[in-house]
C-alpha cells in the first residue's frame, strides 16, 4: 500500500539511515560550476531533518541523482527542478533507479543477525530471500501455506517481522509470542493458520525488524528482498518467483 504524501512532508519524516553505497565509481560530490552545491542547498531547505544527502551524476546530461536518506530522486543541474520517478536504460532495460535503491537496501541489510530470523531452508538452496511478514496479512498467510513449494523450488525464506498495525498492536504481540515460543517455526505456521498463539514475552527482535522494514521501503506485506537488495512487493507464486529470481540474477549490471 503506497503512502500518499507530498515531497516536503515525505522527506521531513524520513528516518535516519546509514550512508549507502551509490552506483558506479568516480562520482563527484561537487562539480566545477557549483551545481551540486546548489542542488544540495535546495534539498536541505526542503528536508532540514535529512541525515544523508548524496549527489551523483546520471547518464543523462543535466540530471543529477540525489539520495535523501533512503530515497532516490533526481534534480536538474540548475537546481530548479526536483523529479520523482524512475530512469530506465532502454538499451539494456535496466532500471537505474531500482538499482540505486537496491544498493541502499543492501547496505542496510549487510549486518543482519540471521540467527534472529525464523528460517525455512530449502534442502538445495538456489535463492535466499528475506521476507517481511505480518501474522494476520491474508497474502502472507497464502505465501506461508505454500512454504514447502517454495523450498522445493530451491528458495530459502528468512522471515522478519513487519506487523502492519505497528508496534504494540495485537499483530505485534502475536509475533512476539511466536518468536518466544519453544518452536518458532511451528508457532509461526500455527499462527498463520489463524490460531491464536500462547501469549509469551522474551527478548525479541520484532521492533528492530519492523524499523528496518520501514528503512528499506516496506509499505505492505509480504515484502520480499533478495541478497542484492532488490525489493519484490507482494505475493508471488512459487514457480513464478523462482523464474523471477533467476531473471534478477541474470540481469546485467549497468554502469554510469
Amino acid at each position: 500500500m503506497e503512502h500518499s504524501m507530498n515531497l516536503r512532508t515525505r522527506y521531513r519524516n524520513l528516518g535516519a539511515a546509514s550512508l549507502a553505497s551509490l552506483m558506479g565509481c568516480g562520482m563527484a560530490l561537487a562539480d566545477e560550476d557549483g551545481a551540486n552545491s546548489a542542488v544540495e542547498a535546495k534539498i536541505r531547505a526542503m528536508a532540514p531533518q535529512a541525515t544523508t544527502i548524496a549527489i551523483s551524476e546520471t547518464p543523462i546530461d543535466g540530471l543529477l541523482q540525489v539520495q535523501v536518506n533512503n530515497e532516490i530522486v533526481y534534480a536538474s543541474a540548475d537546481a530548479k527542478y526536483l523529479i520523482a520517478g524512475r530512469i530506465i536504460d532502454m538499451d539494456t532495460q535496466v532500471n537505474l533507479t531500482d538499482q540505486a535503491k537496491a544498493s541502499i537496501r543492501k547496505e542496510l541489510l549487510q549486518d543482519l543477525d540471521h540467527s534472529r530470523h525464523i528460517t525455512f531452508a530449502a534442502a538445495e538452496p538456489q535463492h535466499e530471500l528475506l521476507v517481511f511478514t505480518d501474522i494476520d496479512c491474508g497474502y502472507c498467510r497464502k505465501l506461508h501455506s505454500q512454504i514447502a513449494e517454495y523450498m522445493a523450488e530451491g528458495i530459502s525464506i528468512q522471515y522478519l517481522a513487519f506487523p502492519r498495525a505497528g508496534i504494540g498492536s495485537h499483530s505485534y504481540e502475536k509475533y512476539v509470542s511466536v518468536w518466544c515460543a519453544d518452536d518458532p517455526q511451528g508457532a509461526l505456521t500455527d499462527a498463520k493458520a489463524g490460531n491464536e498463539p500462547e501469549p509469551l514475552q522474551c527478548d525479541n527482535p520484532v521492533s528492530e525488524q519492523y524499523d528496518l522494514g520501514l528503512k528499506v521501503g516496506v509499505t505492505g506485506t509480504p515484502a520480499l528482498l533478495t541478497s542484492d537488495g532488490t525489493l519484490i512487493p507482494g505475493y508471488v507464486p512459487p514457480k513464478q518467483l523462482s523464474e523471477r529470481l533467476a531473471a534478477i540474477a541474470a540481469q546485467p549490471v549497468a554502469s554510469q
